[in-house]
């Protein structure tokens, strides 16, 4: 025949709704100075459209940065504090079928927030924190078991204890640990290495790759467990 058939794409998240969080949060100090981290929101932007591209319904809930996701698909959720971002998620996760937690959500939010510029003195400046809401501990508490929670552990020690730990004590079924010892890893790059552990003590080491191979390892560590669980 003269016509040739096009490549079926591969799509094993279609019908499934995933829930990403991505970037940092700004943490408000008075009108012109805030907390936060070097978070660029790459990784779980790679992840927004790389479930797209697996045919998943995305909700993105995305923390204050200069990156946006390819796939005009991706339905984006702009968010600046830990408290909204906290909020958002936790709205959204009963009606989702996986849940990424990708975002560096501070851990700490100044307890008072000054409505006018702090201005400098000689003395020094005590500014006290009270936590934040912990999002992976909140969704693990209330996660069915039809849904499937991966977190992130960004550790600069002692890195696959504190991911296992982590894992256990929030009730995740995997979680994507990245160590800031690595080269080409962690905030601000382009590429990432990472280990996936899931709650089996199964450990997967990758090798340094770009953001978006990263995102379809950790996609398809997530449709070999939806698989498992259907069988």
């Amino acid at each position: 025949m003269g016509t040739s058939l096009q490549k079926k794409k591969y799509r094993p998240l279609k019908g499934k709704h995933l829930l990403i969080n991505a970037g940092p949060t700004r943490e408000p100090i008075d009108p012109v100075r805030f907390l936060s981290n070097y978070s660029s929101g790459k990784m779980g932007i790679a992840l927004a459209d790389a479930a797209a591209e697996y045919g998943a319904d995305v909700d993105l809930v995305l923390g204050p940065v200069n990156v946006r996701p390819q796939n005009n698909s991706v339905k984006i959720i702009n968010v600046t504090t830990a408290e909204s971002m906290a909020a958002e998620c936790i709205s959204r996760f009963q009606d989702c079928d996986i849940a990424i937690l990708a975002a560096a959500v501070a851990d700490f939010t100044p307890i008072e927030v000054h409505g006018k510029k702090i201005k400098k003195e000689e003395t020094e400046l005590l500014l006290r924190l009270k936590p934040t809401t912990d999002i992976a501990e909140t969704l693990g508490i209330t996660k069915s078991s039809s849904q499937i929670l991966a977190g992130f552990a960004l550790e600069t020690d002692n890195e696959l204890d504190n991911a296992k730990a982590k894992l256990y004590r929030k009730n995740l079924d995997i979680i994507v640990l990245n160590s800031l010892k690595e080269d080409g890893a962690g905030f601000g790059y382009d590429t990432n290495k990472i280990t996936i552990i899931d709650r089996n003590n199964n450990i997967d080491k990758f090798e340094l790759k770009s953001k978006e191979e990263a995102a379809k390892d950790i996609l398809n560590k997530i449709v070999s467990m939806i698989r498992q669980m259907t069988i």
